[in-house]
């Protein structure tokens, strides 16, 4: 089988449920999503699949700051107004 076929081949159920398991465990979630991601998977969807939930995950980790610090910025300007 040429490396194209290998890589259009559909990823199976059974491989899916052992992606998603995997991706339940803490910290190996992290490290299978950039392995997958950026490294060696014989698949184009589960590749893509991976690096969509990196990208939303870093949009979120972005928004999440952003609002962190602009409503620690707001507490902290009604604290100074109690003085």
């Amino acid at each position: 089988m040429s490396d194209n076929e290998q890589l259009e081949k559909p990823v199976s159920v059974g491989d899916w449920i052992l992606t998603l398991i995997l991706l339940c465990i803490p910290l190996v979630n992290i490290i299978m999503m950039f392995v997958w991601a950026f490294g060696g998977t014989p698949s184009i969807s589960k590749r893509n699949y991976c690096r969509a939930c990196l990208i939303i995950a870093a949009i979120f980790l972005v928004l999440g700051l952003v609002f962190t610090f602009a409503l620690g910025g707001l507490a902290m300007l009604g604290v100074g107004s109690l003085r």
